[in-house]
């Protein structure tokens, strides 16, 4: 994913043939198992290896230290995640804006409750980690293919797409971010995720050039459509 890899978090080598893919998955899964069992700090390749099955020498055709199985594993996942993000702007090119954001939040939103508790894991295994370029290379994707979706809605124009777009992105990421850190229940997680649709399709009535911002009663329908379920 990124080209710009840190040299010393750099993998040995990726794997070529099927049984390596295997291999490689099997470690990445114990990783993931090891560090919500035990945290980061705990986290030995000798663990890892055992977990997965493999000799730690196999592990070491990989990944040479802990910091470069951290580094992979988050590369892994920012690639997945991009991925989806990218595939469901692409199917809303076109869209009325609140669906595009509805969709956008709710596409980010599941990839990250999926499997909470690995969510939470990567957060804390990045915490030393010179994962720049990891975020550098996702923001990349993840702006172009959301600035190009909402360039297309069929009743919106922004005159500061870049900046909206960030503004957006940056609202959504930080609210779910939040949600994890507070550890929240279900219930208050979907009453956030409601609230910051409403909140991110208000902002870009806000913002609409196009004239469309929606008048009184049809913000009560939306704020109606948006309280979370008893």
């Amino acid at each position: 994913m990124a080209s710009d890899t840190p040299s010393h978090l750099t993998a040995r080598k990726k794997p070529r043939q099927a049984r390596a893919a295997f291999t490689v998955d099997a470690i990445f899964e114990a990783t993931i198992q090891v560090l919500v069992a035990e945290g980061p700090d705990r986290l030995t390749t000798t663990r890892v290896a055992e977990r997965a099955g493999v000799s730690v020498g196999t592990l070491y055709q990989y990944f040479p230290h802990k910091q470069a199985l951290f580094y992979a594993l988050n590369e892994r996942y920012l690639v997945n995640l991009a991925t989806r993000i990218e595939a469901v702007c692409e199917a809303r090119k076109g869209a009325p804006m609140a669906e595009m954001v509805e969709s956008l939040i709710a596409t980010y939103w599941a990839a990250k409750m999926e499997r909470p508790e690995v969510t939470r894991a990567l957060y804390r295994s990045v915490v030393e980690l010179d994962n720049e370029a990891l975020i550098r290379t996702f923001a990349q994707r993840v702006d172009a293919a959301t600035q190009a979706m909402l360039a297309s809605a069929q009743d919106a124009t922004f005159a500061e797409l870049a900046t909206v777009n960030l503004t957006l992105l940056t609202s959504v990421f930080g609210a779910v971010r939040s949600v994890f850190e507070r550890n929240l229940p279900t219930r208050d997680a979907r009453a956030v995720q409601d609230q910051l649709v409403l909140m991110c399709v208000t902002y870009l009535s806000a913002v609409n050039c196009a004239g469309k911002t929606p008048r009184a009663g049809e913000r009560q329908d939306i704020v109606a459509l948006r309280q979370p379920e008893p």
